[in-house]
C-alpha cells in the first residue's frame, strides 16, 4: 500500500509537473491561473485532469473540442510516478527530510529532462532554485553533524565544481558548439546533488547514453554529425543512474579492476 500510495503521488505531482512546463512555455503564472486546454481554452474539470486515467478516457483527445492532447501529459506523469517509486525504494529508511530533498530535487531533474528536450534549454528559472536547494540542503547536514561531516560537505563542493569545470573547458573550447552553457549549470547541480563517486557515474552514463541515441538517430537520418542534440536529458538520465544504483556500479567496476 506505501508503494501505490507513492506512485499515485507521484503521478499527481507529475501532473502538475506538465502544468508547471506549459506554464513556463507560455511566460503564464503559476499561482493564479486555472488549468486549461492549451487549443481551446476551456477551463478543465476535476474529470478532464485525474493523472493518466483522464488521457485514456477521453481517447487522448479534449473533451471539449476534441483536438489531440499531447503524449507528453501521461508520459510525465508516469514517468514520475515511477521515480518516486525508486526513490522511496532506495531511501525509505532515511529521515523524512532527506526522503522530501530527494523527491523534491527529483522534480527538478524531470522539469529539466522534459524541458530541454524540448526546447533545447535547461532554464536558469529551474536551474538556480535546484542549486539553492540542494546547497542550502548541504549546509545543513554541515551544521547537524558539524565537523564530523565536513569532509562528506566538501565531497559535494569538490564534484560539483570539478564536473562542472570540466564541461565547462569543453564549452569554451567548442565556442558552445559541443556543449550549451546551461550544461554546464546542470552539471553543477548534479555534482552538488550526487557527489563522489556517484558523480563519475552520472557522467560516463550521460555521455555513453548520448553516444548510443545520437549514433541510433544518424542511423534512422534523423540527425546528421552536424545536427544538435540537447545534452540535459542525458545528464539527468546518469544522474538517476548515479543516484539510484551508483555505489553498485563503482562496486562491480572495482570488483573487475582488482
Amino acid at each position: 500500500m506505501d508503494f501505490l500510495f507513492v506512485f499515485i503521488y507521484g503521478l499527481l505531482i507529475g501532473s502538475f509537473i506538465n502544468s508547471l512546463i506549459y506554464r513556463m512555455e507560455n511566460n503564464l503564472s503559476f499561482i493564479w491561473s486555472r488549468s486549461f486546454c492549451p487549443n481551446c481554452f476551456k477551463n478543465l474539470g476535476f474529470w478532464d485532469l485525474i493523472p493518466v486515467l483522464s488521457f485514456l478516457f477521453l481517447k487522448g483527445k479534449c473533451r471539449y473540442c476534441k483536438k489531440p492532447i499531447s503524449f507528453q501529459y501521461p508520459l510525465v506523469e508516469i514517468l514520475t510516478g515511477f521515480i518516486f517509486l525508486l526513490v522511496f525504494s532506495h531511501f525509505k529508511n532515511i529521515d523524512i527530510l532527506t526522503l522530501i530533498f530527494y523527491l523534491i530535487t527529483a522534480c527538478f531533474l524531470i522539469i529539466v529532462f522534459v524541458y530541454d528536450l524540448k526546447h533545447y534549454i535547461i532554464p536558469d528559472k529551474i536551474v538556480f532554485p535546484a542549486i539553492g536547494i540542494v546547497f542550502l540542503y548541504r549546509i545543513f547536514e554541515f551544521l547537524k553533524f558539524g565537523f564530523i561531516n565536513s569532509e562528506i560537505f566538501f565531497n559535494f563542493l569538490i564534484a560539483a565544481f570539478l564536473s562542472s569545470t570540466f564541461f565547462l573547458i569543453i564549452f569554451l573550447i567548442s565556442k558552445g558548439e559541443w556543449m550549451g552553457f546551461g550544461d554546464v549549470k546542470l552539471i553543477f547541480l548534479i555534482g552538488l546533488f550526487l557527489g563522489f563517486p556517484s558523480i563519475l557515474v552520472a557522467l560516463f552514463s550521460s555521455f555513453v547514453f548520448g553516444a548510443i541515441i545520437g549514433i541510433v538517430l544518424i542511423f534512422l537520418k534523423k540527425k546528421s554529425f552536424e545536427s544538435q542534440i540537447p545534452f540535459g536529458p542525458f545528464l539527468v538520465i546518469g544522474a538517476f543512474i548515479g543516484l539510484f544504483w551508483g555505489k553498485e556500479i563503482i562496486d562491480l567496476y572495482l570488483s573487475f579492476s582488482f
